[in-house]
């Protein structure tokens, strides 16, 4: 949470769309020459010779395209493929390592794009594209991003109409069904989804009661629009350019009573976050008494990790808190909670090494996390590892200490922007994984540089568009409004980049909520539930005379 490195820029790319096709015809192809690599770089051409190809990893056969971007290269390699006119094609390869885009142009309709975010493993990028009435060639690409890591492709397809060019490749046959489908979490009006991957599958279709309602190019998804106390059945498919596979085996998934999407007891309907600095940074150094009134959940910054995997550990900074004491500490803490707020402890940081990566370490944080609760009478927890986290132990650890502290538990998430960006993080998992006990997610929308919305454009930070974009990702993503908040730095002394004046934070509130004040980018419906905001920290607010609780706060509590 403390102003760290800031987060490379993200491409534009338009955002992942799969288009249902239909059984392939006999005569359909792959399109694409040497796709798989097995002749080198034979028919591709890459930037600022950034490729090569590689024995391992490789997808399949013995080679893989490796492309490495430089600070000024994103690494494109590109191939001239032959095409009919009039004709629909499916655009797939498998990408592993670094950022990888797929993509498209010359189309004669309209280009198209897709990406994923670094990958340890093998991944599928699909999407499709139609021809114009005169074209009879495109180029097709993959890239990575400016100064990232090197990534990896194999097994290009272009699949479709012989072009009169193509490698005459086969194309794909209809996947399997889809094994290991499980409810991964609930809520009065949603079930959260995952199953297991299933080989050559582009998307997945998700079935309610027999009756499709949504499809994925991921392995989980999160089901809306369900009513409370209510049992559904679930089924998922998968799908590419040969057709859909059978249904899975179902399984039963009981929504939630109603009165919420997730935990937090009693916690504000609209409700700002300040995080409280347990060191001197050169902030105002302050007691949790002096923290402003307008705070209504206050995350004490931070946990420390101990030498037991998983497991943390408070330590009161007295002697940098000029000779604040436990006793005093803990009488402010009460004093917080019987004026209606919340005080919960914040596990992370900028320099936070917490880590949760088995069962073992899992059962070790949810232990000494509740103890914190015992000793200090937290409210709850505050997840702010910006280092990474594994989302099947992290919500294995969450749900353990959500058992034992109960439904009144706070649980908040700081994820920074690129750990949102896409279902598909481990962030963003753990969040959709614990939606029935979720308080809320304050994004930072700051140290961040430009990232992609909700509508797949690149927005800089710093911007009402950037606020509202981004936050559009989680809004429609699978979380509850009333678990989204915006998270800012107090002022321009509190974070790298990224700070914007209280008014800006105020517009993207009344944008989202309300549909007014917006910049160019305006969401397709509002969310008057929205949580509110949050800032780091509520000393470089009171070290700039509470300039910013005074204004967001003021305007968060208004909020209808």
């Amino acid at each position: 949470m403390r102003a760290g490195s800031a987060v490379g820029a993200v491409a534009a790319a338009l955002a992942l769309t799969v288009s249902a096709v239909g059984q392939a015809s006999a005569a359909d192809v792959n399109n694409a020459k040497n796709a798989g690599f097995e002749a080198g770089l034979s028919d591709w051409t890459c930037s600022a010779n950034s490729g090569t190809t590689v024995a391992s990893p490789a997808h399949a056969g013995t080679a893989a395209l490796k492309a490495t971007p430089g600070g000024q290269d994103n690494a494109r390699c590109a191939q001239t493929v032959k095409v009919q006119p009039n004709s629909t094609y499916t655009l797939s390869a498998w990408v592993q390592g670094g950022y990888s885009y797929l993509g498209v142009t010359g189309t004669g309709t309209t280009d198209v794009s897709t990406w994923i975010p670094d990958s340890a493993s093998w991944k599928q990028l699909s999407t499709s594209f139609r021809t114009g009435a005169s074209t009879t060639s495109v180029s097709v690409y993959t890239h990575g991003w400016y100064g990232q890591a090197a990534y990896y492709a194999d097994d290009v397809s272009v699949y479709g109409p012989d072009g009169g060019g193509g490698g005459q490749e086969p194309g794909p046959t209809v996947p399997a069904a889809p094994a290991g489908l499980s409810v991964t979490g609930t809520s009065s009006s949603s079930a959260s989804l995952a199953w297991n991957a299933v080989s050559g599958a582009t998307g997945y279709n998700i079935y309610r009661d027999g009756t499709k309602v949504t499809a994925v190019t991921g392995t989980s998804a999160t089901v809306t629009g369900l009513a409370a106390s209510t049992s559904y059945s679930f089924q998922v498919t998968a799908t590419n350019a040969a057709g859909e596979s059978p249904k899975s085996a179902a399984v039963n998934a009981r929504t939630a009573e109603a009165g919420g999407g997730g935990g937090g007891g009693d916690v504000a309907k609209h409700a700002v976050t300040g995080y409280w600095q347990n060191f001197n940074n050169g902030a105002a150094v302050q007691k949790i008494s002096d923290v402003s009134a307008q705070y209504d959940i206050i995350a004490v910054s931070f946990a420390d990790a101990t030498t037991t995997p998983g497991a943390v550990t408070f330590n009161l900074d007295s002697a940098g808190l000029n000779g604040y004491t436990v006793d005093q500490f803990k009488a402010d803490v009460r004093a917080k909670q019987a004026a209606g707020k919340k005080v919960i402890i914040s596990i992370g940081g900028e320099k936070g090494t917490v880590s949760v990566n088995d069962s073992a370490s899992a059962t070790n944080f949810a232990n000494s996390v509740y103890s914190l609760m015992q000793t200090y009478g937290f409210d709850g927890v505050d997840i702010d590892l910006e280092n990474g986290l594994n989302p099947t132990y992290m919500t294995q650890a969450l749900r353990a200490l959500s058992a034992k502290a109960g439904p009144g538990m706070v649980l908040t998430m700081a994820p920074q922007t690129i750990d949102m960006q896409s279902t598909s993080g481990g962030y963003f998992k753990t969040a959709l994984n614990v939606k029935d006990i979720l308080t809320v997610v304050n994004m930072q929308y700051y140290n961040s540089g430009s990232m992609l919305g909700c509508d797949g454009k690149v927005y800089s930070q710093g911007t009402v568009d950037f606020l509202t974009a981004l936050a559009c990702i989680q809004l429609e993503g699978g979380l509850d409004p009333s678990q989204v908040g915006l998270g800012l730095p107090a002022s321009t002394r509190a974070a790298g980049g990224g700070y914007v004046a209280p008014s800006v934070v105020n517009n993207a509130l009344d944008c989202l909520t309300k549909g007014t004040n917006c910049g160019t980018f305006k969401p397709s419906r509002t969310y008057p539930s929205l949580r509110g905001a949050m800032t780091w920290s509520t000393n470089w607010d009171a070290t700039a005379g509470n300039a910013w609780s005074n204004a967001v706060g003021a305007h968060v509590h208004a909020l209808p």
